[in-house]
């Protein structure tokens, strides 16, 4: 025990701060003369100071793995001296643990432990607040000490634990100071340990030679309590309480799963901190919160919320693992390309012989009839592509006299006459239609007319794609600086990082939307020139046989397949429920061009403009981001919508039934009275067009049926909903449209028939990998960590990416039906 003396020394320098500061001041202006003033301020600060109170200052060596079981009150203070050796190729973690009887929170015990390099002081009882100033007293609490680094092979350090409180009474506490063991973890070992909301745990690891990325994944059995895993620098101090550990470092929350990729270059030191933080509430990982509380200052129990959590740190894959993924993705869409030239050539082989083939690299056609409808065909033209494309030049001249004349005829100049209207009219309205009834204008006006799909969707993909790409960039940005894992929703286990990208895998997998997309524009092209040199040509077959023949919704279709691929690929840089529209906008584009051209095939006259596709392509992305926004448990929204999307399916069946001939005017309803009267009541007949009403009652008994179910249930998912609602509207129309050509007596090719049957197995198995569900921004972000998933393909790809490669060569397989069909 010190001397009375030794007690007023140890004083006087607090003291001295506080009641002495305008003495302090002047000594910085006048050191020579001040400090005798200061001396003696700081004398009669000390003299007054004891008369007034006297404190005992106890100072003990203590040692380690032993509890100490003590009373302090405001009258005494006590200092425990402790010394390790520390060596610097060898961490050794040290942990105080403090235990305190008393529930009192007026005044708590203060704890302050003094290293070398750094200071770390707690209260007990501990409080940490939540939502609503919730607080929640915490009696017990263990932490780790950080350790400073050092450059001599081995030495003693000394550290002091002070213990003191400004209560009067006493107040009984436990203090014990130990090591911890397995303090630096081991590469592909598994350690487990327990952790609280006041006793967090950290651990270091460093990184091997010859390893640049690790894996760390914490794992436990238990949804709940909440936790917080960290990835922190070596540094003091480290933040390890629930309320700083998101202010350094990489943080993600967890339930049972938890995984953060960790790149060697980002730590000078090549080593770091792994911090497990249990929280105080579970808001943050989708559980319950606790009631409110009745008044303000009321403490909340907290109950017990121990963890028991595993960690183990793996390293990731490596460089070669990068360029074979790449090299695998490259390899499988560019093997489509050589598939459609083999398939071609061997199909005109059958044909045309040996000199056919030598035809395909010399990039001259031989005279032949234009078949329509011929999916060999088809192949063939898209193999002569890849070797006349760029050599040919016949295009131009061939063309320029029907361009010129085209761009002078509009659609218009042919409908303006009271006697064509009156003929629309009679065509239209026969009980038996052909394909000639509805293609009677001019093929240079629907050619003009359905180019403006083309130019639309490019300038719409312009527009629409670079501020996407900017705000991915910013997402991405954010994640980076701000180190939050809880901004996007990666699949961490198999999440592999490449520059600023976090999950590099993701993005590499949508190349096939954008390669296979630009095959079928590249074969579309090609049919298209074939198509004007038979015409030149008078051709009997082109002018007058088969359907008409009009390629701009296909140029459409590929540009949007492109697209899909981009903006899919802009998703994934940073995938959440505020940008999930990025990866359906196009799907929905893709879905309505391709219900346009099917109707396009046998309909060419009245199909709808560009103008009003995508006017109405765009209001259903415009109800998109409203029901993201604003759908989920919203029920006045889900009626809106249903009460519009059934409006639209009664004014779609009526445009489909009477072909364009009626009007919507004032007059609407009186005509809809007078024809149930004339039908129904007066006499009953049967529909006029019994394929269409077949047509139209289906549809809309599927999609009255989609909106009760989107009424009843309210899924959280909307954009997928809709984009359901699209898929199954395509889906029934090209039943429709299969049927009917057979029941026109029509036959669908081998070849076609093997690519219907080849694209509705990959879709099969599509859709299998897509249901898998590796993340899903419906949920909290800890809760969509729990359905995360290993790699399945060459370590680089999950079922996800999986999912990108068989469904973008689905939707090429699903292009080419179109085309052949």
């Amino acid at each position: 025990t010190k001397t009375l003396s030794e007690k007023m020394v140890l004083r006087s320098c607090w003291k001295s701060r506080h009641k002495s500061r305008s003495g302090a001041a002047d000594c910085l202006l006048r050191p020579g003369w001040t400090v005798l003033l200061w001396l003696c301020v700081t004398l009669v600060a000390c003299a007054s100071g004891v008369v007034g109170e006297t404190k005992n200052v106890v100072q003990k060596d203590a040692e380690f793995d032993v509890t100490y079981n003590d009373t302090v009150t405001s009258e005494n203070q006590t200092i425990y001296a402790f010394n390790h050796t520390v060596s610097r190729n060898k961490t050794e973690g040290v942990r105080v643990s403090v235990d305190v009887s008393s529930q009192g929170s007026e005044s708590p015990i203060l704890f302050v432990v003094r290293q070398k390099q750094a200071v770390l002081s707690f209260q007990v009882p501990l409080i940490l607040r939540g939502l609503y100033q919730r607080k929640y007293p915490y009696n017990h609490l263990g932490r780790t000490l950080c350790q400073p680094p050092t450059r001599a092979a081995s030495e003693t350090q000394y550290f002091f634990v002070d213990v003191s409180t400004l209560s009067s009474q006493g107040t009984n506490y436990q203090l014990r100071v130990s090591r911890v063991e397995s303090f630096t973890l081991q590469t592909d070992k598994k350690f487990s340990f327990t952790a609280s909301p006041s006793q967090p745990q950290y651990f270091k690891y460093d990184f091997p030679d010859g390893v640049d990325t690790v894996i760390v994944k914490v794992s436990s059995d238990t949804n709940f309590p909440c936790s917080v895993m960290s990835i922190q620098d070596i540094q003091c101090p480290v933040y390890d309480l629930d309320n700083n550990v998101a202010f350094i470092g990489m943080y993600q929350t967890m339930t049972k799963k938890g995984a953060i990729t960790v790149q060697r270059k980002d730590f000078p030191s090549y080593s770091f901190y792994v911090v497990v933080v249990v929280k105080t509430e579970d808001e943050a990982c989708g559980g319950p919160l606790p009631y409110y509380p009745l008044r303000p200052d009321e403490l909340t129990d907290a109950g017990n919320r121990s963890k028991v959590l595993d960690v183990v740190v793996s390293p990731a894959i490596n460089s070669e693992v990068y360029v074979m993924g790449m090299l695998f993705c490259l390899g499988i869409f560019l093997s489509f390309y050589l598939l459609t030239l083999l398939v071609a050539c061997l199909e005109n082989k059958r044909e045309y012989g040996f000199l056919y083939i030598c035809s395909c690299f010399s990039g001259k056609t031989p005279a032949s009839p234009y078949e329509y409808g011929s999916f060999g065909k088809f192949l063939l033209t898209s193999a002569i592509l890849f070797f006349s494309l760029f050599t040919e030049r016949t295009l131009d001249s061939v063309g320029r006299s029907r361009q010129e004349s085209l761009s002078s005829v509009e659609e218009d100049d042919y409908d303006t006459l009271d006697d064509i209207d009156s003929d629309k009219n009679i065509v239209r309205t026969k009980k038996f239609l052909c394909v000639s009834d509805l293609a009677r204008k001019d093929k240079r006006i629907l050619s003009k007319k359905y180019q403006i799909y083309f130019w639309n969707i490019a300038t719409i993909a312009v527009f629409y794609a670079l501020p996407v790409i900017q705000l991915v960039i910013t997402y991405q940005t954010v994640v980076n600086v701000t180190g939050n894992q809880d901004i996007c929703y990666y699949n961490f286990l198999c999440a592999h990082p490449l520059g600023a990208l976090s999950a590099f895998n993701n993005i590499l997998s949508n190349l096939g939307y954008v390669m296979l997309g630009l095959l079928f524009l590249l074969i579309v092209l090609k049919r298209d020139i074939v198509h004007n040199r038979a015409l030149v040509r008078n051709d009997v077959n082109a002018l007058e046989c088969g359907i008409p023949k009009h390629f701009g919704l296909f140029y459409a279709m590929g540009t949007a397949l492109m697209m899909e691929g981009l903006l899919s690929a802009c998703y994934h840089v940073c995938p959440n429920y505020t940008n999930f529209q990025f990866d359906t906008s196009f799907m929905y584009m893709i879905a309505g061009l391709c219900m346009l051209k099917l109707y396009q095939k046998r309909h060419p006259d009245i199909n709808a403009s560009a103008y009003t596709a995508y006017a109405c392509l765009a209001a259903v992305i415009f109800f998109s981001v409203l029901g993201v926004v604003f759908g989920k448990g919203n029920m006045v929204f889900w009626i809106v919508f249903s009460v519009i999307h059934i409006l639209a399916t009664l004014l779609l069946s009526t445009q489909l039934y009477y072909m364009g001939r009626w009007r919507l005017d004032s007059g609407v309803l009186r005509r809809i009275v007078y024809v149930i009267y004339t039908d129904c009541i007066r006499q009953c007949s049967g529909p006029m067009y019994i394929d269409r009403m077949v047509l139209l009652v289906m549809g809309n008994i599927v999609n009255w049926s989609l909106a009760a179910y989107g009424l009843i249930k309210t899924p959280n998912d909307f954009a997928s909903y809709l984009l359901a609602i699209a898929i199954c509207n395509l889906l029934l129309y090209f039943a429709f449209y299969i049927i009917m050509k057979l029941r026109s007596g029509e036959r669908i090719q081998c070849l076609a028939l093997v690519c219907i049957l080849f694209t509705a197995v990959v879709w099969g198995f599509a859709l299998y990998f897509f249901f898998q569900g590796l993340s899903t921004w419906q949920k909290t972000p800890a809760e969509s960590r729990e359905h995360n998933r290993d790699c399945i393909l060459l370590s680089f790809f999950d079922d996800h990416d999986i999912w990108h490669f068989l469904s973008s060569i689905a939707m090429f397989g699903s292009f080419l039906v179109w085309t052949c069909s």
